[in-house]
C-alpha cells in the first residue's frame, strides 16, 4: 500500500493521482475476471474461516443502517453469512429496498470487510444490460492463453508481486511470467480484433466476454477500442465490467501522457457506476475518475455533482480508510478544494468539514 499510518490514518501521499503512480503501481484486486467465490474476495485469500472485520454500507438515504444489520443477522467478528443469496433476500424484503448486494473484500487485520449495498426506491441507479444469448466463442488459443495469464497472476499475487506499468496504455506486470503472456495479448488484439469484439458483444459465456474485454485493451490504436471498452462497462457480469474499467484506466493514463494522440475517455459511465450495487464497480470507477478529474475539468466535476454527489459523500465516510480516500479526493475536487486542502483535511481526520462544504456549495 502506498500509505502509512501516523495517528491511525492513511494520509494522502504527495502527488497522489494515479497518473503519477502509473509506473509499476500495485494492481488492486487485479481487476480480472477470476472465478469468484460466493463472495468476491478482492486481493489475497484470508483464513479458512473468513470472519467479518468491518461492516460497511452504501446506498442508504431513508433506510436506517440498523434495519440492514438486523436483516443481515451478522456483526463484526462473526463468520460471513452462510448464504449470500439468503442474506440478500432478507435485505430485499425491507420495505423501500429495490435490490441489494453483498461483497466481501480482503482484508482488515486478516478479517474481511463486508460491504452491503442497497438501491432504494427512487434513488440513483446504474443500468446494466441483460447477458447476451449467442453461442460465440473465442479461438481456443486466445482463451487458453488468457487462462494461463490468470494462473500467472494468481501465483504472482500470492507472492505479493502485483506491480504493473500502465504507461503504455495497457498493463505490463513486473512479474516475468505474467508479463510474457501479456505481450501475446498485443498480437491477439491486433490480429483477432474482430473475434474479440464479437465475443464481447454477443457471447453468452461471461468468461469469453471477460477475456475479450481484457485483451482488447492491448490494441495498438487506443482510439479504436474506446467504444468496445465503454460497452463492457455495462455488461451483466461484474468481472467483465472490471476488465473494461481496468483497460480504460490504462488508456486514460496513456492519453494524459500523450495528449497529441487526442484520445478522449468519456467519463459518463464511470460516473454512473458510482451508483452501482457493486463495491468493485464503485472502487474501479473512482480510480478511473481520479485520472479524468486531475485537471479539474468543470464538465466532469459538474457531472459528478449532478449524478453522484450523495454516493461520493457516503463513500467518503467508509470505515476502511484506503477505500474512503478515492471518494474523499473526488468530493474535494467537486467542492473546488485544492489538492493541498484535501490532503490536509484527510491527514487531520476531518472529513466532515469537506462534506459540509460540498453540500452547501452551489
Amino acid at each position: 500500500m502506498p500509505f502509512h499510518r501516523p495517528k491511525g490514518l492513511h494520509p494522502l501521499i504527495p502527488n497522489h493521482s494515479l497518473l503519477r503512480q502509473a509506473l509499476f503501481v500495485p494492481c488492486p484486486a487485479l481487476c480480472l475476471a477470476l472465478c469468484f467465490t460466493p463472495y468476491v474476495l478482492a486481493q489475497q485469500p484470508v483464513t479458512d474461516v473468513p470472519r467479518i472485520g468491518t461492516l460497511d454500507f452504501f446506498g442508504l438515504a431513508r433506510i436506517q443502517e440498523g434495519r440492514l444489520r438486523q436483516a443481515l443477522n451478522a456483526k463484526e467478528g462473526d463468520p460471513l453469512p452462510a448464504s449470500k443469496g439468503d442474506a440478500e433476500e432478507r435485505i430485499d424484503a425491507i420495505q423501500g429496498v429495490v435490490a441489494s448486494h453483498l461483497e466481501a473484500v480482503c482484508c482488515d487485520n486478516d478479517k474481511l470487510i463486508l460491504y452491503i449495498g442497497i438501491e432504494e426506491r427512487g434513488a440513483g441507479h446504474f443500468d446494466i444490460r441483460e447477458a447476451p444469448e449467442n453461442d460465440v466463442m473465442l479461438p481456443a488459443e486466445i482463451l487458453s492463453t488468457y487462462r494461463d495469464f490468470l494462473d500467472a497472476v494468481d501465483a504472482a499475487t500470492r507472492r505479493g508481486a502485483t506491480a504493473e506499468d500502465l504507461t503504455k496504455g495497457h498493463s505490463l506486470m513486473a512479474d516475468p511470467l505474467a508479463h510474457e503472456i501479456q505481450l501475446k495479448f498485443t498480437d491477439y488484439a491486433k490480429d483477432s480484433a474482430k473475434e474479440l469484439r464479437e465475443a464481447l458483444r454477443n457471447s453468452y459465456d461471461e468468461e469469453q466476454r471477460a477475456a475479450a474485454a481484457y485483451i482488447l485493451g492491448y490494441a495498438p490504436r487506443k482510439n479504436e477500442i474506446l467504444d468496445d471498452l465503454q460497452f463492457a462497462l455495462r455488461d451483466a457480469d461484474q468481472g467483465v465490467r472490471a476488465n473494461g474499467v481496468r483497460a480504460l484506466l490504462a488508456v486514460a493514463i496513456y492519453a494524459r501522457l500523450n495528449p497529441d494522440f487526442a484520445i478522449k475517455v468519456e467519463p459518463t459511465w464511470f460516473v454512473e457506476m458510482l451508483n452501482s450495487l457493486s463495491w468493485s464497480d464503485r472502487d474501479q470507477a473512482m480510480r478511473a475518475l481520479d485520472i479524468l478529474t486531475d485537471k479539474r475539468d468543470p464538465a466532469i466535476l459538474g457531472l459528478l455533482r449532478e449524478r453522484a454527489l450523495p454516493a461520493l459523500i457516503e463513500m467518503s465516510r467508509w470505515k476502511t480508510l484506503a477505500h474512503a480516500l478515492p471518494a474523499f479526493i473526488l468530493t474535494g475536487r467537486v467542492a473546488g478544494w485544492s489538492e493541498q486542502q484535501i490532503q490536509d483535511a484527510w491527514s487531520k481526520g476531518d472529513r466532515e468539514t469537506l462534506i459540509n462544504t460540498v453540500r452547501t456549495k452551489k
